[in-house]
């Protein structure tokens, strides 16, 4: 792999890689189960930014067999004792990161294993596609320490879930497997730890081979219109695809089409 963006050394608390045509952020910070600080949030924010320019998808995992398990609390009662507006920045930057992601041209993939709490659940909930492991420990558990969501949890889970399993689930913070994400429409697919890595791989390489016009197009007649009337998001596909046909790119790929081999 090459590393990009300037060097980087195991104090960094997101590394960054480019890889052919894959973006890679690890969260790195292990001895913490990636727990989120204001420095984490930043830089998340800035590598996903960067490495959308120059690469076709982005996976994001965390170092050490954890996801994340959700905001720093050491950091927390730092911040605290400066008083509420010194927390802004935690929430700020972890906020600015998740859902920059919408935002992005290219999609991103979560790699979900070991501890998705809290904030490492609504980091879960932004991506675009979730890939997780079986035996995965996955929950909204802010209100089991006497907390409440900060990472949109409490906007985007309803969005995923409806009000009802969300609500619940937060009020709870009942835990949740690989399984149960996938069967709640958290997660695309689930894999058990020996086929975690390979059933990822080949996610993201499917996507990365994909015309990232068309990648990037779809993405956002989805994002821009699950919250407006059915009407107006079919009028805007209806628009977005006879531009996209008339495109360059279209071309390549309708001819690459008629050129497979009939069965």
């Amino acid at each position: 792999m090459t590393t990009e963006h300037g060097a980087v050394s195991d104090e960094e608390p997101v590394l960054a890689e480019v890889d052919g045509a894959v973006g890679r952020i690890r969260l790195n910070r292990p001895q913490a189960r990636n727990a989120v600080t204001v420095a984490l949030g930043r830089a998340l924010h800035d590598h996903l930014v960067a490495l959308a320019e120059v690469t076709r998808v982005i996976v994001i995992r965390g170092v050490g067999g954890h996801f994340s398990a959700g905001g720093d609390f050491e950091e927390v009662q730092r911040l605290r004792a400066d008083g509420p507006e010194a927390l802004r920045p935690l929430f700020e930057n972890f906020g600015a990161a998740c859902s920059v992601i919408a935002e992005l041209p290219v999609p991103v993939v979560a790699a979900v294993e070991g501890y998705a709490l809290a904030g490492g659940f609504e980091l879960m909930q932004s991506c675009d596609v979730v890939v997780v492991r079986d035996d995965a420990t996955i929950a909204d558990n802010h209100l089991n320490f006497g907390q409440v969501p900060g990472g949109g949890s409490s906007q985007r889970l309803p969005r995923l879930v409806g009000r009802q399993r969300a609500l619940a689930h937060i009020l709870t913070g009942d835990r949740l497997s690989g399984a149960d994400a996938v069967a709640w429409g958290l997660a695309y697919r689930a894999a058990p730890a020996d086929e975690f890595d390979a059933t990822v791989e080949r996610v993201v390489a499917g996507l990365a081979e994909k015309d990232p016009r068309a990648v990037a197009r779809t993405k956002r007649l989805v994002l821009d219109h699950l919250e407006r009337p059915l009407s107006e998001g079919l009028a805007a596909e209806r628009d977005g695809v006879i531009d996209h046909l008339g495109s360059d790119g279209a071309a390549t790929g309708i001819e690459a089409f008629r050129a497979r081999p009939r069965s």
